[in-house]
């Protein structure tokens, strides 16, 4: 399986931030947001990444995501914000005949990895349940706890049929591309997730994975969220003494770099909160 991050926006809501800098840029309490998804997709095995942003930005997550994690880095640029499903034309030819998965660059998850998503062919949708179920797509299920499947998915309804929200990491077959091309823009003019999964769901190729209390999920494209996603960062690393979102740590702990990598890597940090988290976590008995 291959992983793309689509790091590329106006990021309005962060404004007058989004100016000078990617939202993906901006930290979430000790490292930027793109570490976060970064780290998911090593959590899952993943070490093809595409990371998928605009020209202002390109050039700084380069040289941010340059450190020797045992990850094959690719960049692409998206010219204009068409929607999220255009992630899956940019990448279309890179992504070949394998699966993937596709990540948000600013949403953040705790506990992906933990245990293994199955699914044969298709595509694979992740649910959560939320407050405000209105400013996500909105999945319907139907079926017992044991084995939920999708009934319907809607973007942003007025009305929604359920409180279960779609976040921000979708796992695609190798049709996701073709399937993306096909689609008609939206009245906001962009190519929408919700209806890529839409076409799988017309299939009967749809399937579903709702995440636990055990699990953590924000979607830090504001402020608020931003906040609260490094306030729940800062709470679990200061009582724990375990990083999250530590691309060098998760990429050591899935064999991509032995320790002495990791130890070189630690060596070169200038001293700094991250360095101070990271020794904790992994040399505490040196």
């Amino acid at each position: 399986m291959k992983g793309i991050i689509l790091a590329g926006g106006n990021g309005t809501r962060v404004y007058p931030s989004s100016k000078v800098v990617s939202k993906q840029l901006l930290p979430v309490y000790d490292k930027p947001t793109i570490y976060y998804p970064v780290t998911t997709l090593i959590k899952l095995g993943i070490k093809d990444i595409m990371v998928i942003t605009n020209t202002q930005s390109i050039d700084s997550i380069k040289k941010l995501l340059s450190v020797n994690i045992g990850v094959n880095f690719t960049f692409k640029i998206q010219n204009a914000p068409k929607g999220i499903a255009e992630a899956l034309i940019i990448a279309e030819k890179w992504q070949g005949e394998d699966d993937v998965c596709l990540i948000l660059g600013d949403n953040i998850f705790t506990g992906i990895g933990k245990s293994p998503f199955h699914w044969s062919s298709g595509a694979h949708v992740v649910g959560y349940r939320v407050s405000n179920p209105c400013d996500y797509g909105v999945i319907e299920t139907e079926g017992t706890n044991g084995h939920k499947t999708v009934k319907s998915i809607e973007e942003k309804p007025m009305d929604p049929k359920s409180n279960i929200a779609a976040t921000g990491i979708y796992f695609y077959d190798k049709t996701a591309g073709q399937r993306a091309r096909n689609l008609q823009p939206s009245d906001r003019g962009e190519l929408e997730i919700t209806d890529l999964n839409k076409s799988y769901l017309n299939d009967n190729a749809l399937g579903y994975k709702e995440l636990d209390s055990s699990y953590a999920w924000f979607d830090t494209g504001n402020p608020d969220e931003m906040f609260a996603a490094s306030m729940y960062v800062k709470s679990i690393q200061d009582r724990t003494q375990t990083m999250i979102g530590c691309i060098e740590g998760e990429a050591y702990k899935k064999n991509f770099i032995n320790m002495d990598e990791l130890r070189e890597i630690k060596n070169k940090m200038p001293n700094c909160s991250y360095k101070t988290n990271l020794v904790m976590s992994y040399f505490f008995d040196e």
